[in-house]
């Protein structure tokens, strides 16, 4: 074998892997019921024993970001987090700031509001990010007894 058909060869054997190892990242992060930091999902991944570097992971993400795969949102601390997105599309999230969870929140007239700015000012293909947070009633803190 040639040294080109070798790099060849070795070219092919790593796509496999590395398509492989994509495939694990986006089901891995499909199992997942909340927004997950890039960090989070290579643990994840690492758990289940696969060997995937966390520059593949971060690959991965801003791959199925591009492709509009992925709803992202951004943690406290401007972390961006990741989640499958479902198959009826773009939705808007409220995201727990204490432990992360999110719930899908109906948002009609933020997407026709958007729709409707870029009509209005001439713009096409308007994105717009919307973050809403709080926190949810399990992190609450319960109400202090009065003191007595």
């Amino acid at each position: 074998m040639s040294r080109k058909q070798g790099r060849t060869a070795a070219s092919a054997a790593q796509t496999g892997r590395g398509s492989q190892r994509r495939v694990a990242i986006v089901r891995i992060l499909g199992d997942c019921k909340d927004f997950v930091s890039a960090q989070e999902l290579h643990a994840l991944v690492c758990d289940r024993g696969l060997k995937v570097g966390l520059t593949t992971v971060y690959r991965a993400l801003r791959n199925l970001d591009a492709q509009g795969r992925v709803d992202v949102v951004r943690d406290g601390g401007g972390e961006r987090l990741y989640r499958m997105r479902s198959s009826d599309g773009h939705r808007h999230y409220l995201v727990c700031r204490t432990c992360g969870q999110s719930r899908p929140v109906e948002a009609e007239v933020v997407e026709a509001w958007a729709d409707e700015v870029g009509e209005t000012t001439g713009f096409d293909e308007v994105e717009h990010t919307v973050e809403l947070t709080g926190i949810c009633a399990g992190c609450r803190a319960p109400a202090s007894a009065p003191w007595h």
